[in-house]
């Protein structure tokens, strides 16, 4: 049960899998995890968008995806996006379908903030792929950088006990009636005291990037959850 996994292997674990999984959702609503033999254009259709994507060649020199993946990639999310653009209220109407039983818009501003990271209030496709390359084929070290920028909710290179407790808040309640027995209002603050004990070394009320990246290189659960779905596409 989902509730025994996150009393016994530790919130941060499901922190980091709620996040990849989320992503893998929006992957499932786009159209893109189920690839089609048809044959695809051999250039990105840039007409009928006001966005218009860097290259394919640049986009395949910056990710892990080949050109045909980046090919496929592009033609679902403009058949979904055809503006070229994701706002924050549609990653909100995404995980809103994905998550019925519990209420994932404060998860999803925050995922949302992750994907914009020129903080311009939209995700292009160009934002859109470079996290999706980091977290489906980046290495570990890249993929716990943008778990903690994700967490790191003001940017300012440091996850405080309230940021952890804002990200873990909003899981629970996308998780909604998914969790079984329903979990006490003091749990999350309970198991951001334990992260902190975990992580912090030094005691002093924050966790940097620097702690937070050796903590999760020696968690044997951590570790396994960055490989779960490297295979997705």
């Amino acid at each position: 049960m989902l509730n025994a996994i996150w009393e016994t292997e530790g919130l941060q674990t499901v922190g980091i899998v709620v996040l990849v999984f989320a992503s893998i959702k929006l992957l499932h609503l786009l159209g893109l995890i189920s690839f089609s033999e048809d044959s695809v254009e051999d250039e990105l259709e840039l007409s009928a968008v006001r966005h218009r994507p860097e290259g394919l060649e640049q986009l395949e020199a910056q990710t892990r995806f080949s050109r045909k993946e980046l090919q496929i990639l592009y033609r679902g999310f403009k058949n979904e996006c055809p503006s070229g653009v994701v706002n924050e209220e549609t990653f909100k109407d995404i995980y809103s379908q994905f998550f019925p039983q519990g209420d994932a818009s404060t998860y999803a501003h925050f995922l949302f903030n992750a994907f914009d990271t020129d903080h311009n209030g939209s995700v292009s496709f160009e934002d859109f792929v470079m996290g999706l390359s980091i977290l489906l084929r980046g290495t570990v070290q890249e993929k716990l950088n943008w778990a903690f920028n994700l967490y790191d909710i003001n940017k300012d290179g440091y996850i405080t006990k309230e940021e952890m407790l804002d990200i873990m808040k909003a899981i629970y309640d996308m998780m909604g009636k998914c969790t079984y027995p329903v979990l006490k209002e003091e749990t999350p603050r309970q198991h951001v005291e334990v992260f902190f004990q975990k992580m912090d070394k030094n005691k002093d009320g924050v966790v940097t990037i620097d702690e937070f990246i050796d903590c999760c290189q020696n968690d044997e659960n951590i570790m396994r959850s960055m490989h779960l779905f490297e295979n997705v596409l």
